[in-house]
This record gives structure tokens, C-alpha cells and sequence, in this order.
């Protein structure tokens, strides 16, 4: 479950970071944050694919969302 986790937030930080790195190339400015913060949520779903074993498909990333969720509450 552990790693049900880590690829539920890799993946919602990471779609949550795309507009913030958007706006900031569309204003001229460094995106730095936003690139600190992908960075993250690329190392999460690293994690969570190399730890688990036999990794996730594309298939599974529904259900494992509906488990994180039932898990929380």
C-alpha cells in the first residue's frame, strides 16, 4: 500500500504542477519551483514503479487510485 501512495501523490503533484510551470514560461520567467516540484513527483512514481513488484500498467492506475482512497477514508 506504501506504494499505492507514493504513485497517487507522484501522480497529483505532477498534474498539479504543469500549469505552474506553463505560466511561469508565459510570463518569462524561471519556472525553479515548479521544476523542484516535478522533480519530485517524477521521484515518487520512480519509487513506487521500482519498488513494487512487478511495477504498475496503465490499467491498474484507476484501481490503485480507488484503493488509496478507500484506504484514507
Amino acid at each position: 500500500m506504501q506504494t499505492d501512495l507514493a504513485l497517487v501523490l507522484g501522480l497529483v503533484i505532477g498534474a498539479f504542477t504543469v500549469p505552474g510551470i506553463l505560466t511561469a514560461l508565459s510570463e518569462r520567467r524561471a519556472p525553479r519551483a515548479s521544476v523542484l516540484t516535478i522533480l519530485i513527483a517524477i521521484g515518487l512514481v520512480t519509487y513506487a514503479v521500482m519498488v513494487n513488484p512487478g511495477g504498475y500498467s496503465v490499467e491498474e492506475i484507476p484501481d490503485v487510485f480507488s484503493r488509496v482512497a478507500a484506504q484514507l477514508f
